[in-house]
Parts: structure tokens; C-alpha cells; sequence
């Protein structure tokens, strides 16, 4: 997993002025708590944080001004909802060798056989990992499967001191085969036009009769 350190300050003015104007200043209002502490609020750089949450599970070190780093995983962030730029972070406190219960993405590797399809039913797998040690993504092999494999959770291998938090028999990944879905587009298509044509006829019986 990456680690990115991140330069904040407390945060002394509340509302919705001061955090418009907060982000109009390129900066970024969000709050820390955990482990016991009063939350504390903070005002973090807009640059380098909209940097790393685009990593997954990103663990931050927040040197915080006058005080001392505080080990700190994102935990709720919240964008706008049309421009998608960050608007406030929820940051929860870790500590090193502690384990946190984390979602993982999952990525796939290879190609299916042709005239397969692969379909991928969670993107994500919940599970527990140290909190310095979360892996970046979680890789399935799809390399050469035919119709009618899947993987399961259980399937999924996992790095060393990590564990499975997700259900075992969730299914991660199913692959079919196209010629089903072409056929099944198919019949749905013969369906509709035997319904229209069906509707026309009543509506010429019921024409010929008035």
C-alpha cells in the first residue's frame, strides 16, 4: 500500500463560510478521531489530498503543526456532487501493527476464451489486513477460463497476514458464454415484435367491427 505525507493545521473556524472559503483557498476541511481522542478538525492541502484518495485505502501521515504525526486512514470522504471535487474527509486514527477491516478492489488479469464473457460480481472484498500492510488491490487470473467458471471469495489469493473478512462463498467473478446473451437478446426482440403484431391484429378486429 502507498503512504503519502500530508503538512495540516487545526481548523479554528466552523460553519459553511469558512469552509467555502477554505476550498476556494484550495484546501480541504476534515476531521480526526479514533482510538480514544476528541476529534480534532483539521484543514488539509486540496492538492496533495485530492492526489491520494485516488489511491485505495491510502495511509496517510498527518504532520500535524506544533504537534505530533498522527497514522491516518480515510474513512468517509465526500465530493461534490456534479464537479466531484473533495469537500470534507472523515480521517480515522491507526496505530502501527494494528489490524483494520478494509475493502479492497478487486482487479482481473488474462483473457477469458473467446466467445466468453466475464462478468465481475464485487468489485470490492472486505478484509482484515494491518493497517500499514493494506494491499492496493486484490488480482484474480481469468487467464483462458471458459463458460461457466467462476471464482469464488475463498478462491481469491490473499497476501500473507491477510485475512478473508468477506463471505467464502460470494461470488467474485462468473464468466458465461456470449452466444447466451446474443440468443437471449434474440428471444426478447421475437418476443416484442409477436406482441406488437398480436396488438395491430386486435386493433384492426376491433376496427372492422365498429
Amino acid at each position: 500500500m502507498s503512504d503519502t505525507t500530508l503538512s495540516v493545521t487545526r481548523r479554528t473556524e466552523f460553519g459553511k463560510g469558512p469552509s467555502r472559503r477554505l476550498r476556494r483557498d484550495h484546501k480541504i476541511p476534515a476531521v480526526l478521531y479514533g482510538h480514544g481522542i476528541d476529534p480534532v478538525h483539521l484543514v488539509l492541502p486540496g492538492h496533495e489530498t485530492s492526489l491520494a484518495l485516488k489511491q485505495s485505502n491510502v495511509l496517510l501521515t498527518l504532520d500535524i503543526e506544533g504537534e505530533d504525526s498522527q497514522l491516518a486512514l480515510p474513512r468517509d470522504v465526500q465530493r461534490d456532487p456534479i464537479k466531484g471535487f473533495v469537500e470534507h474527509v472523515d480521517l480515522v486514527v491507526v496505530r502501527r501493527g494494528e489490524k483494520v477491516v478494509v475493502d479492497v478492489p478487486v482487479e482481473t488479469t488474462g483473457e477469458v476464451v473467446s466467445g466468453a464473457v466475464l462478468s465481475i460480481e464485487h468489485s470490492t472484498l472486505s478484509v482484515r489486513a494491518d493497517a500499514t500492510a493494506i494491499p492496493a488491490s486484490l488480482v484474480v487470473d481469468v487467464d483462458d477460463m471458459e463458460p461457466g467458471t467462476s471464482v469464488h471469495a475463498s478462491e481469491v489469493s490473499l497476501p500473507d497476514g491477510v485475512e478473508l473478512v468477506t463471505d467464502a462463498d460470494a461470488t467474485v467473478v462468473v464468466v458465461a458464454a456470449a452466444q447466451m446473451e446474443v440468443e437471449a437478446g434474440a428471444e426478447e426482440e421475437a418476443e416484442g415484435e409477436t406482441l406488437e403484431g398480436a396488438e395491430a391484429a386486435e386493433a384492426a378486429s376491433e376496427g372492422e367491427e365498429a
